[in-house]
């Protein structure tokens, strides 16, 4: 068969009611070149069923049926399938505008970008931006335009190839999209709306709008994914060092704030090594060029004056 231009990867765990909208959303694209991978990684109810029903209709939808993995090694098998010149990746409980694929292989090519990014529902703004990688990442660490998932852009072949998705971790995406933008020419974004998260508690990041389901194991996961970045980009952009330490700092005071205010249990342990590490390096996370107001005044509230 002809190299598609976009492979779609989706994997799936257990999504019965919701598969099928999101598979039908891809099907809906006004972009018709592209094939649809479907990895069902080890669904015990219907997923992997309903999808083989879409795949006997549509000849572009390829399922891969796999043993119980997380979502790394689910990825990974999407990515070992994928053959078109550009990928990206949706999720099985989100869904996209009809005119997504279009809108980012438009963006991509027009400014011979090797990652383009649109717009989600609720976070979104009619504004174009062409940065360097660098620019890219500053713009993901403030996570105002855009965020770490990996749905709402689209990435040159070359490019998503290189990346290996950790496989004993749950929370891949803040492990791995700086990597993928480090190593970009061109970054086109273009924030208008052209997809949708649908957030409910099975979310993997259900946690961040209700913080009652945040786990110390969670947070752990988290601040070392934090850490090795930091320690990553540092390497790779020394003279922005300043920037990737006060983004790390800036989640841990946000953690500090949230166990404090809503009372977090099972997340002590990791409170007291954050506010330790906020203390310790004070001085240069309040006199830095980054700091916002709230968090000199989370800072002087939770980590003391001295």
């Amino acid at each position: 068969m002809p190299t598609p231009k976009i492979s779609v990867i989706m994997l799936t765990y257990n999504r019965e009611r919701l598969v099928g909208r999101t598979i039908e959303s891809v099907l809906a694209q006004t972009f018709r070149d592209f094939e649809y991978i479907i990895v069902d990684n080890g669904s015990t109810d219907r997923s992997g069923k309903i999808a083989e029903r879409y795949a006997a209709k549509d000849v572009r939808i390829r399922v891969i049926h796999r043993g119980r993995g997380n979502i790394g090694s689910g990825r990974n098998a999407g990515l070992d399938a994928a053959r078109g010149e550009y990928l990206t990746f949706i999720d099985d409980d989100d869904y996209a505008e009809p005119d997504m694929l279009e809108f980012l292989a438009r963006l991509a090519v027009e400014n011979r970008a090797d990652v383009a990014i649109c717009g989600a529902a609720g976070k979104a703004f009619d504004e174009k931006r062409v940065m360097t990688a660098e620019e890219a990442l500053i713009e993901l660490m403030w996570r105002r335009r855009y965020n770490m998932a990996f749905p709402t852009k689209l990435f040159a072949r070359e490019l998503g190839k290189k990346i290996r998705f950790p496989e004993d971790d749950k929370y891949d995406d803040i492990s791995q999209m700086h990597r993928l933008l480090a190593n970009a020419n061109r970054v086109a974004y273009h924030g208008l709306p052209k997809y949708t998260f649908y957030r409910h508690e099975g979310n993997n990041s259900a946690w961040t709008t209700n913080y009652g389901l945040l786990t110390g194991e969670t947070l752990d996961e988290y601040l070392r994914a934090y850490r090795e970045r930091t320690e990553w980009l540092s390497r790779m952009f020394p003279n922005r060092a300043g920037a990737w330490r006060y983004f790390e700092w800036s989640f841990m005071i946000s953690m500090v704030e949230k166990i404090s205010r809503f009372g977090l249990r099972g997340c002590e342990r990791q409170r007291d090594a954050m506010t330790r590490e906020l203390r310790e390096h004070r001085g240069e996370f309040l006199n830095g060029n980054y700091i916002l107001d709230f968090e000199r005044d989370w800072v002087n509230k939770y980590v003391g004056q001295f």
